[in-house]
């Protein structure tokens, strides 16, 4: 790696730091002191360093996180009241958290709370089980679409498959972030790879996983970030851009696939629906794609993967 190389993916490592940090810690009070100590940045440097590579100052991020966090406690925990969720999601007060959440969604969060909840995708396009079309924001499509957009639905595929619940141990990881579009985290797995093959992590068997942080049908698709992860059994001193992290044991809903690359989306949409009649709602926790195969060993270029989504009873 040339210089240039080697400092910048030191910056990033700092960086992801930071944000796993606030992920941990979204429902305590989280200063940019504390941030720049964990970056080992002078609070200074730290706010500009920051707002340069992630493309938001650190106030603006932690804003929202905990927005979005609390959008999809909104929908996912109904128990929950409004305040709970303020509360648990890192808001000091109603007023503040009523000011952001219309400020960011457009609605109030009792509004956004009624409103149906996007478990269906095609091409980016959201739907409800009852067919009607959702921005991100939940917001229904003109009466206009009603029609097109029932034909639309009908035409996504719910996979064939067997979806489980089982309990599922910690897993330790390794990881390259990646931030973005889906299907540009390949070049944060080339990244884990090339730095994993000659430590001897890639041993026959190695499995490979996918851990999103985000929610895609709230956070918009270029601010979705998800990890590049390779399983480890043993302690692993990580640097630059390569991190490690638990994914905690628990209960998961687990779907078994077979899939072609243009098939994720179905995928997926079999686990969402699957929950509207499963008895269970998402709980707390990572949602990943673990992989038992290289797909570039498959004849047909296929992925062996379960869908792993942690869960609560509802």
């Amino acid at each position: 790696m040339t210089p240039q190389e080697i400092s910048k993916s030191e910056y990033t490592a700092r960086i992801n730091k930071v944000m796993d940090y606030v992920e941990r810690h979204i429902d305590q009070p989280v200063n940019l002191n504390i941030l720049a100590d964990i970056a080992h940045f002078s609070p200074f440097h730290f706010h500009r360093i920051f707002t340069l590579l992630v493309n938001e100052t650190p106030a603006d991020f932690i804003q929202r996180i905990r927005i979005e966090k609390a959008a999809q406690c909104l929908k996912e925990d109904q128990l929950k009241t409004i305040s709970e969720i303020a509360y648990d999601c890192g808001f000091s007060s109603n007023a503040v958290f009523s000011r952001t959440f219309r400020k960011h969604f457009g609605m109030s969060a009792k509004e956004f709370r009624a409103t149906p909840k996007l478990i269906l995708a095609n091409n980016g396009t959201y739907y409800s089980k009852n067919d009607q079309r959702l921005s991100k924001n939940d917001q229904q499509f003109p009466d206009s679409e009603t029609q097109l957009c029932s034909v639309k639905l009908k035409q996504l595929i719910i996979m064939d498959t067997t979806i489980k619940v089982q309990e599922m141990p910690d897993m330790q990881v390794i990881y390259c972030r990646h931030t973005g579009a889906f299907n540009q985290i390949s070049k944060a797995y080339e990244k884990l790879m090339k730095w994993a093959g000659p430590r001897g992590l890639l041993t026959p068997g190695a499995k490979t996983l996918t851990v999103y942080h985000d929610d895609p049908s709230i956070t918009k698709i270029e601010k979705v970030r998800q990890s590049a992860c390779l399983l480890v059994k043993q302690d692993v001193k990580v640097e630059g851009e390569i991190g490690r992290m638990t994914i905690p044991g628990g209960k998961y809903a687990t779907g078994h696939f077979e899939i072609a690359e243009s098939q994720f989306e179905s995928a997926w949409n079999t686990m969402c629906l699957w929950f509207t009649e499963s008895g269970y709602e998402p709980g707390k926790g990572y949602s990943f794609e673990l992989y038992h195969n290289n797909h570039l060993e498959h004849p047909e270029h296929k992925f062996i993967l379960d869908i792993c989504i942690p869960v609560k009873t509802l």
